[in-house]
């Protein structure tokens, strides 16, 4: 069955795995370091991609950390449920990543020197990437058709 959407500040967030009080705890309270290291991306934009080469250029190019330990627990998501609780565990330094837009995120990140790395890529690939990955989760609301899917694209669902 599909699931319904978590609205919150004007941004849907699928209802499996978010909650509103983490959201809101996540940016008036949690702290970015200045050593954590942020992948921040709009959703099929390549975050795994971009997960899997920072991991690498991190180990040196030693595959051993990316074979052995699972990618939402090397670079966990700041927003989810179980990311969030990991991240809350670490004492140091820190990979993570976020879809977060930037109203909602940690206040915390503007006052401190973590670096950041922002990956964009084309709209409509974006576009045809969700299209054919949501289609097949039970995450969202299933799209009857490409043209409907791009009417709630360009329309912020």
């Amino acid at each position: 069955a599909m699931s319904d959407y978590i609205w919150f500040e004007g941004i849907p967030f699928p209802a499996i795995g978010t909650e509103t009080e983490i959201l809101r705890e996540i940016r008036d309270k949690f702290v970015i370091r200045d050593e954590d290291t942020l992948l921040l991306t709009y959703p099929k934009s390549g975050t795994n991609w971009l997960i899997e080469i920072v991991c690498l250029i991190q180990t040196k190019g030693d595959p051993k950390w990316v074979q052995s330990v699972p990618i939402w627990e090397r670079s966990p998501w700041i927003e989810s449920s179980v990311g969030y609780s990991l991240l809350n565990k670490k004492e140091d330094q820190c990979l993570m990543s976020s879809h977060l837009p930037i109203h909602l995120f940690p206040k915390s990140l503007f006052s401190s020197k973590a670096k950041v790395i922002y990956l964009i890529r084309n709209p409509r690939d974006v576009l045809v990437s969700g299209y054919f990955f949501w289609g097949k989760t039970n995450l969202v609301k299933n799209p009857e058709s490409l043209e409907i899917y791009f009417e709630w694209f360009l329309n912020g669902k």
